[in-house]
């Protein structure tokens, strides 16, 4: 089980939200024209998006259609204006150095909307050098927050205008598409299923996050394993928070040694790991040695150009023998101080190769949050799901499950996979999930929606 993060009441600073956007915008004036249509307009640093909360303009987190974020961009001579979809006649517009919604024919509701390169622009109030900004320091980065009309960094006056409903592309024929144009069905706690071994102490046990072991999920074309290892005289141990009391627990090595098994037996399929990772450096390596055949299929981006040139095709990916992906939520700093790195070893920092938004949709039972933003938000980092990099784009893991496993939650929420996976966090992160991360995967057809995502590429 993913664990919360101190996403709504940690400080931001203005330094670590210029440390966030990866690629430097190019100069105002390069880029494209200014886009028409509907738009979620989106900061460039935080990845939120500006919302009209009773006549206050907020950034908030990505909510689709649900919380005033749609604004209808359209042209008025040199200048342009953003009528929020649910109050025709309202604009984004500005009240001296805060931005407000004003009446569409109002003089404060023009923009002068300059394109910062990369699909960015910034919102300048004409003739002069105040632009729509999202505010540093206490005030700032996290949500919610007032946004600003000011001569603020340009870092903070950089916005996207990301279409309600891009235009996507055809899928390339098999043996071109590339590993982030395809979407894999991803099973969340895939080692909490009660038929491989133990979990979690005996109450939580009642509750698995999976129906089945991992050979049967392999069998069953799920394709992405989030496991928890923790660390006991025993090595890496598949567990829920705590070894403790768990019966029959199971090893970390005998379930990639399942999945290699699986790979050497099926030479076209591509596989994923992501460790939720308490354990120390060298016993994640001494773990990972024990398995039969991995570095026959390891997969090492680090290694390949893949930053530079962006992701291989999947076909190259096979020719290669290179299949499977392991990935760490641990921090590179702390292996740094403990003296040795797991990408040595061949594990990848998961906050280096892909987004990923919170983990939780709420309690097991009830009404959902559907909202879209980054799990890594903390003290020191801010990695929004917008992240990108000349000529690189992160994989997208995209987290649709509850605090805890309710059956019939999970099966009611897995039939709703597509339509927040379009509506709610294609836009927020302004690409197509990779990884659609379900609870009880053969409930609800998650299947489907993997298999609709992959008819179609995201611009």
């Amino acid at each position: 089980m993913r664990t919360p993060h101190a996403l709504l009441t940690t400080t931001v600073t203005a330094a670590a939200l210029a440390a966030a956007v990866v690629a430097p915008a190019p100069a105002a004036g390069a880029g494209a024209a200014v886009p028409s249509g509907t738009h979620y307009v989106q900061s460039a640093t935080t990845g939120l998006n500006a919302a009209d909360t009773s006549g206050t303009v907020e950034q908030h987190r990505p909510r689709g259609d649900e919380d005033h974020q749609q604004w209808n961009l359209w042209a008025d001579g040199d200048l342009h204006l953003l009528e929020n979809t649910d109050t025709p006649g309202t604009c984004l517009g500005r009240d001296g150095d805060l931005a407000r919604t004003v009446a569409c024919s109002s003089p404060e509701a023009r923009w002068a909307i300059t394109s910062a390169g990369a699909d960015r622009f910034t919102l300048a109030v004409p003739g002069t050098g105040r632009r729509l900004t999202v505010a540093p320091g206490p005030a700032g980065a996290n949500h919610p927050a007032q946004l600003g009309v000011t001569t603020g960094p340009d870092d903070l006056a950089t916005w996207y205008l990301t279409p309600v409903d891009p235009v996507t592309g055809p899928m390339p024929p098999q043996d071109r598409r590339t590993l982030d144009q395809v979407t894999f069905l991803t099973a969340h706690n895939a080692y909490a299923n009660g038929v491989d071994g133990g979990f979690a102490p005996p109450f939580v046990d009642l509750f698995p996050n999976q129906n089945r072991g991992i050979e049967r999920q392999l069998a069953d074309g799920v394709r992405g394993f989030m496991l928890d290892i923790h660390q006991t005289p025993d090595g890496a141990i598949l567990c829920h928070n705590s070894c403790t009391l768990v019966s029959r627990p199971v090893a970390l090595w005998v379930d990639l040694q399942r999945i290699v098994d699986f790979l050497e037996a099926h030479p076209d399929q591509f596989v994923t790991v992501f460790l939720e990772d308490y354990v120390d450096p060298g016993v994640l390596r001494a773990e990972l040695a024990r398995v039969q055949g991995l570095s026959d299929v390891l997969y090492r981006p680090d290694r390949t150009g893949v930053r530079e040139n962006g992701w291989p095709a999947m076909a190259e990916l096979a020719a290669a023998g290179d299949r499977l992906l392991i990935l760490t939520d641990h921090s590179r700093a702390a292996d740094r101080s403990a003296g040795l790195t797991r990408d040595t070893f061949g594990v990848m920092y998961q906050r280096e190769w892909t987004v990923e938004n919170h983990w939780s949709m709420g309690p097991g039972a009830g009404t959902s949050d559907w909202s879209c933003y980054s799990r890594w938000y903390d003290a020191g980092t801010n990695i929004p799901l917008t992240r990108t990099e000349p000529g690189f784009r992160p994989l997208f893991v995209m987290n649709h499950f509850r605090d805890t496993t309710v059956a019939s939650t999970a099966g009611t929420d897995n039939t709703k996979l597509a339509d927040r996976a379009r509506r709610f966090c294609g836009p927020a992160a302004r690409k197509k999930p990779n990884y659609l991360a379900v609870d009880r995967y053969d409930l609800g057809d998650p299947a489907a929606a993997v298999a609709a995502l992959n008819t179609y590429t995201y611009p």
